[in-house]
């Protein structure tokens, strides 16, 4: 059977496309501008890509056609689809019903740490000989790839699937959430805040998807939920079917307090650790330590997350915890691109004021007095609306300084939404322009963190090669 999909260089989307290629399907699509990671992963399967969306592609006569939620109507194939009568689905509809229905999904929703925590649960079950398949946003170290069918482990029940649950909406013709059609038996909601403005009104609207998806949890399943996140528990309260556990770190008692019982999972996290080190207790009782390379106390977070749900499908806490030790991250979350001439430059995929401040805390906490450049590109649909414009400069507040790329079509004040930053901010009309004022600006023991959802045209390996042109870089600089 022939699948050609639109939208094939997303995240989602091309690990739609992996997943169909390894289950025997033949794989075409089409998409603009598709950059790394997706780019290598779909030339490492042998899909074939076609540039843009005109209906010539359709030729080929694929036998259905999987729509991205990036294409609407006036766009030519999709057109031409409707046009010619072509059998089309979105992707979240289409991996639900060939996919998932003979699965059991452990789906990870939230608007921060899906990715991470994703990945997290993913290689806690394979490091147990669970062969998990998985669609993950990111590519975790771990695994090197985004996507998996996976198959049969050790456990000889149903054969398990963790999803990277988005509240984004589904596709042209369905503007639910993607992840009402996955029908998780484990649920983790990891947080609850505003985003998707060129989708959501407002956060009620939000919450109303994230009580769509409870819906579909069954009362044998599990709902692992951020005990102090307040719009979860008003989310709860509307209600739930399934039992529940909810996580926090041990410095915090909000959720207790509010919710009337304390947290079953809980993390010990020292104050000058970075979240480099801590306990983990489920119950109060100690169930292991971990120690691994990830830093920030959002990173403990997802880690319970991911051993609460792991849990539920039959990993031992001690065993979760032991897996960990062993997780490498997950690339463009706080990964190092390079250490030039003493500067190391970070890539992250913060772009929400919320994960912004909570990157550079964690980072802060990790390299104490020395000099932060943080560099911001307002890129998500939300971003670009200017919704987050009043909480900008606070979310950047533990950067020395700013950098920001201001597009001619942003469309906000974005040097006035920062005017609190003072000298700190500076600003920049183009990748060219912000290559040479980070070049001039940087110096050895800086910290550049680049933030961005989308490639930023490339700026960390430009950034990087003009670095070096300083002078000749010994290998253990060159990192």
């Amino acid at each position: 059977m022939h699948v050609h999909i639109l939208g094939i260089g997303g995240t989602f989307m091309g690990g739609v496309a992996a997943i169909a290629r390894e289950a025997g399907f033949r794989v075409t699509g089409s998409d603009r501008n598709v950059y790394p990671p997706m780019s290598t992963q779909l030339e490492g399967l042998g899909i074939e890509l076609v540039e843009g969306y005109e209906a010539a592609q359709l030729d080929s006569r694929p036998d259905v056609v999987i729509v991205g939620n990036a294409l609407s109507r006036g766009v030519p194939v999709v057109e031409a689809v409707l046009d010619r009568g072509i059998p089309y689905v979105s992707g979240p509809q289409w991996l639900a019903e060939t996919v998932l229905a003979r699965k059991h999904v452990l789906a990870v929703a939230g608007t921060h740490g899906k990715t991470t925590t994703s990945s997290m649960l993913a290689w806690i079950l394979e490091h147990e000989g669970f062969n998990p398949g998985f669609l993950i946003g990111g590519v975790a170290a771990n695994f090197a790839t985004t996507a998996r069918l996976g198959g049969p482990g050790r456990n000889g029940l149903r054969e398990l699937f963790v999803i990277e649950a988005d509240e984004y909406d589904t596709a042209f013709f369905d503007k639910r959430a993607k992840f009402v059609h996955y029908r998780p038996r484990t649920a983790v909601l990891n947080n609850l805040e505003y985003d998707h403005a060129d989708i959501y009104a407002d956060i009620a609207a939000i919450r109303w998807q994230f009580h769509q998806l409870l819906r579909t949890v069954p009362a044998s399943g599990r709902v692992l939920v951020n005990a102090v996140d307040a719009n979860l528990r008003e989310t709860l309260a509307a209600g739930c079917w399934t039992p529940t556990e909810s996580f926090r770190l041990a410095s915090s008692d909000a959720g207790d307090a509010a919710s009337g019982h304390p947290a079953l999972w809980t993390a010990d996290v020292p104050a000058d650790g970075a979240g480099r080190r801590f306990t983990v207790r489920r119950g109060g009782a100690v169930v292991g330590r971990i120690e691994w390379s990830l830093i920030g106390t959002h990173n403990v977070m997802n880690a319970l997350a991911a051993i609460g749900a792991a849990h539920h499908v039959g990993v031992a806490p001690e065993r979760a915890v032991l897996a960990l030790e062993s997780f490498r991250g997950v690339k463009r979350r706080m990964e190092i691109r390079g250490l030039i001439r003493g500067v190391t430059v970070y890539d992250d995929f913060a772009h929400h004021p919320t994960a912004i401040e909570t990157t550079l805390r964690g980072l802060r906490a990790q390299v104490g007095d020395a000099r932060i450049i943080a560099v911001l590109e307002s890129r998500s649909n939300t971003m670009r609306l200017g919704v987050h414009r009043e909480h900008l400069a606070e979310a950047l507040g533990a950067a020395d300084a700013v950098w920001f790329f201001v597009p001619p079509n942003l469309g906000w004040d974005l040097p006035a939404a920062v005017a609190s930053l003072g000298a700190r901010a500076h600003f920049a009309p183009s990748i060219e322009d912000l290559v040479s004022g980070l070049d001039a600006a940087a110096r050895a023991g800086d910290h550049i963190l680049i933030m961005s959802n989308g490639g930023f045209g490339g700026l960390h390996d430009k950034l990087l090669f003009a670095l070096r042109r300083r002078g000749t870089d010994s290998p253990a600089e060159l990192g």
